[in-house]
């Protein structure tokens, strides 16, 4: 079985997560976010893309070059 080539994409947090729905916070969390401008490197799964747009709002996204 092939395994499919994701790109890479950069998830950084931008806002804090204090006064957010539970859920959002364990999609922060789970995505591997500690803190604030805190940045870490994903392979753009459907699963992956699917938690930054749950949390589109305190994250920003970029796609490594």
């Amino acid at each position: 079985m092939t395994q499919k080539k994701y790109p890479k994409i950069i998830i950084t947090q931008v806002r804090s997560t204090i006064h957010r729905p539970e859920n959002q916070k364990r999609t922060i969390e789970a995505l591997g976010l500690q803190r604030m401008n805190h940045s870490v490197v994903q392979n753009a799964t459907p699963q992956i893309l699917g938690m930054t747009n749950t949390v589109r709002h305190l994250v920003s996204v970029e796609e490594v070059k």
